[in-house]
């Protein structure tokens, strides 16, 4: 294996970096290594470009995280805390939801979910100028309980330092604080009573605002586990397609770009065009590379990598680390096929081995080698075989012997 890995590496060199089996100057070769990082920044582009097309689950079904964190919370004012959140006091923080998630459909394929768009009208109606000012008015309140709570935090403190003062026995004129105690005592008193008195306030303005229709409305349709439950299940089954048309458009990118270079390069071989067959060939290598990537990253987020997942959870139950070592095994075999293929098929001594004798290139290693030379000095392999016929020496892999025309068989 580690010879056929060794010979494909050298074969894959000398065709990188030679015309007709002669090497390149430095100038070409800077050249040529310059127009294949500009092609292969564009191909990363492109293929990400194309990735992106297909609309993703989180714009897909935008009011599935929203909505998935009201259903999670369990605390009592879950229902305020969304409704407020709704509704923007700044003008810059005002748009419609539905208009947002309709225009993340604009250059991409794929709609978005219905259910999201009928979630963004409800969210939408709750915007009016009543509520935003239910919700000035609440913020408002607010903070007037933060200042006073912030004053009654000063006035305790004077208060203790003040009675610290009379235990020492020091006289008012010397001290710190100018409020007398009872006094202080008398302000705390009156800001509590305050405090209490606005967050009556609060809660009966926070009721207000749910009792509107538009909230009652809102509330009532994200409370309907049937369709929540609907929505979050297409959620997961978009998650679990997404890698797989992702990986789909970006090899569908990418197939024409191979073949059409693969297509150059045989016909320039064939032709003899020799920088034409150069350039094809570093084309063919760098739209391979982003292919083969992305095979890894489906491998690893993909379709086939949840169904290794579910048979892994089925068969070794909790180990999921068990995937790594299947991982670990399938990988190298993958690897020792592929090399296999180029190694028989696009890299086979038969189908190579005319062109190769009429370079005066070994059969095997495709070096340049003498006509006299019977046998490879690059890698000893032999360049004749006996005839069947006529018993002559001719040529190996040749359909027919070089002396008589007889047909010869064609053995490894």
């Amino acid at each position: 294996m580690f010879n056929s890995i060794r010979r494909l590496f050298d074969q894959f060199w000398n065709k990188s970096r030679t015309v007709k089996n002669e090497p390149l100057n430095k100038v070409s070769l800077i050249v040529i290594i310059l127009i294949d990082i500009f092609i292969l920044i564009n191909v990363f582009n492109g293929i990400e470009d194309i990735g992106q097309w297909y609309l993703a689950p989180n714009l897909a079904y935008p009011c599935h995280a929203p909505w998935q964190n009201y259903q999670s919370q369990t605390i009592s004012d879950k229902n305020l805390q969304i409704i407020r959140e709704a509704i923007a006091t700044d003008p810059i923080d005002q748009y419609s939801l539905e208009k947002s998630f309709r225009e993340s459909e604009r250059g991409h394929l794929g709609q978005v979910s219905q259910v999201c768009l009928t979630y963004a009208q409800y969210h939408d109606k709750i915007q009016t100028t009543d509520n935003q000012n239910l919700i000035i008015k609440i913020n408002q309140t607010v903070a007037q309980i933060n200042e006073l709570e912030e004053s009654n935090n000063t006035i305790r403190s004077q208060y203790d330092s003040t009675l610290l003062e009379k235990i020492a026995g020091q006289g008012k004129e010397n001290s710190i604080n100018q409020t007398p105690p009872e006094k202080a005592k008398q302000q705390l008193n009156q800001n509590i009573a305050k405090i209490a008195s606005l967050e009556q306030e609060i809660a009966s303005l926070e009721q207000q605002l749910l009792a509107k229709p538009e909230s009652v409305n809102f509330l009532k349709f994200i409370n309907q586990k049937d369709i929540w439950e609907e929505l979050n299940q297409s959620y997961i089954n978009a998650l679990f397609w997404y890698p797989t048309i992702r990986f789909f458009f970006q090899a569908l990118f990418l197939t024409p770009l191979i073949g059409t270079a693969l297509w150059v390069h045989s016909v320039a071989v064939k032709k003899g065009y020799g920088l034409v067959a150069l350039i094809s060939w570093h084309l063919l290598v760098i739209f391979l590379i982003p292919l083969i990537l992305k095979v890894f990253e489906f491998l690893q987020f993909g379709l086939i990598f949840d169904l290794i997942l579910n048979f892994v959870q089925a068969v070794f139950g909790g180990l999921i680390f068990a995937i790594n070592y299947l991982y670990i095994l399938l990988i190298p075999l993958v690897g020792f096929g592929v090399i296999k293929f180029f190694q028989r098929v696009v890299f086979n001594p038969k189908s190579q081995a005319a062109k190769r004798f009429q370079k005066s290139s070994c059969v095997k290693c495709a070096k340049r080698i003498r006509p006299q030379d019977s046998y490879c000095p690059h890698c000893g392999y032999y360049q004749y075989v006996e005839c069947v016929s006529c018993h002559a020496l001719t040529y190996q892999h040749l359909p027919h012997c070089k002396e008589c025309g007889a047909t010869q068989e064609l053995n490894e």
